[in-house]
């Protein structure tokens, strides 16, 4: 691995030396590969991490964790960041999204090849990524000053209003699966109300990681507003013991959400949790079928099924199950699996080799308890973490692929016999994350929409997260929201003023 220079201090400290970094700056290239074991190298030097492609199972680049020297020192340029940064007005903060947005599209080729190297995306998938992460920071920077706008109450004082006011320093510890849009889908509305953010990004990609920071960089944000840590699970929840931040937000697993959820609980740290999902996908008998079985196969295999709003569950009603089954099979068999550097790639491989041992492991269970899989025929890849697309028939509810969420491309169909028993099967799960209704009539899938428990329910149509619209999910999903005007107020003080003569 090359050695780095010591980064330069900081702009908001200029009187503080900075102890000198050991990790490698962001690459534009991805071609230069060394191999290896990624489980080896990490058991022999648990001070490192490695970017490693899912496609070529190589090496890309390995770095050095930062030391808990390094990391104090950035945690208090960052409060020294924050003490200025959320002084500065709304309109100038605006101004430097929109670069952002210009910056996201200026470099999107570059960070979208990142994003494929290291978590094995399809590249126009990645491209869309960042695409949509450009829309997020133009969509702040046109709205954010009027979310936060004051708002005046009346009440018998003389005068009653409410102020937002940023918390501070605030954690994020983002996951892989959309490295650019999860992270940026945090952290923009959070800047844009006054807070700076340190990111904890997911061990495989640290490279994405290091982009996200060039990107506001770039932009011409003041320096540490936004910082990338590269630090592992024991040093992020010191920051949150140690009370080095003051707010934290997390996507990722459950295991990982109880966790950082019972360090910030014990030290009263706002935080929200965006959690797992098995997002029932529910198909009437009078629904357009064709449409229907179509758009489930794109919404289970987007990402190759790693997100935590892919479809995951299609509760068809039985009048309609074989047709439903026939062509979403049809469609399944055209996505092209293959290199994700191709544009012409539909699924690329799974993005870590845990993934893939854990879905034949649920797959093999699903066999061995009598499911009728139907397999697509595709061809085999000598190198790469692939896994075939499959449906499994009418699965029971002992078998894994149920009780546990799926995270890559099997999909469950499940019978049912009404409406009544399509929303028990719906809900019969402790996750509460996205839900698909489908139906011709509007107000009984609205109706049916409202007995769903999750955070967002679609109509005819796929779950997408969008920038105008509060995401989030209940129960064992998540606690809080992003994105919307309800996003941005997650991390902020709702001060309440009372005026009297």
């Amino acid at each position: 691995m090359a050695k780095t220079k010591t980064r330069a201090k900081s702009a908001l400290k200029k009187e503080a030396v900075r102890p000198s970094a050991k990790r490698t700056a962001p690459s534009r290239g991805v071609n230069k590969m060394k191999t290896g074991s990624a489980l080896k190298s990490v058991v022999r030097k648990p001070a490192k991490i490695q970017s490693i492609n899912p496609y070529s199972e190589q090496v890309i680049k390995e770095f050095a964790l930062m030391s808990n020297q390094e990391v104090d020192w950035q945690l208090n340029a960052s409060r020294n960041a924050f003490l200025k940064w959320r002084d500065i007005s709304m309109s100038e903060r605006v101004k430097y999204l929109k670069n952002l947005a210009d910056v996201l599209r200026t470099e999107k080729r570059n960070y979208a090849e990142l994003i494929t190297a290291e978590m094995g995306k399809p590249i126009k998938e990645s491209l869309a990524e960042v695409e949509k992460c450009a829309w997020l920071a133009d969509y702040y920077a046109d709205n954010a000053e009027f979310f936060l706008k004051p708002e005046e109450i009346k009440t018998e004082a003389k005068k009653s209003y409410v102020i937002f006011q940023p918390l501070g320093v605030v954690l994020a510890i983002m996951p892989w699966n959309f490295p650019f849009w999860q992270a940026l889908r945090f952290g923009v509305p959070s800047i844009a109300a006054g807070n700076v953010v340190v990111l904890k990004h997911a061990s495989n990609v640290p490279m994405t990681a290091l982009a996200i920071e060039d990107s506001f960089k770039k932009a011409g944000f003041p320096e540490s507003v936004f910082k990338t840590l590269l630090i592992n699970s024991k040093e992020t929840l010191r920051l949150i013991d140690e009370d080095k931040v003051d707010a934290v937000s997390l996507t990722g697993s459950n295991k990982a959400g109880e966790e950082v959820g019972a360090h910030a609980g014990a030290r009263i740290k706002k935080v929200v949790l965006e959690l797992g999902g098995s997002d029932p996908y529910i198909v009437l008998d009078d629904a357009d079928i064709e449409k229907a079985a179509r758009t489930a196969a794109n919404a289970r295999m987007i990402n190759a099924g790693q997100s935590c709003i892919a479809a995951k569950r299609f509760i068809v009603m039985d009048k309609v199950a074989a047709e439903f089954t026939k062509h979403f099979m049809a469609r399944l068999r055209e996505l092209k699996v293959g290199d994700p550097m191709s544009e012409t790639t539909d699924v690329g491989p799974l993005s870590k080799k845990d993934i893939l041992q854990s879905l034949n492991e649920q797959l093999k269970d699903a066999k061995a308890k009598g499911a009728k899989v139907l397999q697509t025929d595709q061809a085999s890849f000598k190198r790469g973490y692939f896994f075939s697309p499959c449906a499994v028939v009418n699965p029971t509810d002992n078998m894994k692929i149920l009780s546990e969420e799926v995270f890559g491309p099997i999909a469950p169909i499940i019978t049912v016999k009404s409406e009544d028993e399509a929303v028990k099967v719906a809900n019969n799960t402790e996750f509460g994350l996205g839900a698909s209704v489908w139906s011709r009539d509007l107000l009984r899938a609205e109706r049916l929409a409202a007995r769903i428990e999750t955070g967002t329910v679609t109509i005819n149509d796929m779950v997408k997260s969008d920038p105008r619209l509060p995401f989030g999910g209940v129960k064992k999903s998540g606690i809080g929201r992003e994105l919307s005007h309800y996003g941005l107020k997650e991390f902020v003080n709702i001060k309440t003023i009372v005026v009297r003569e």
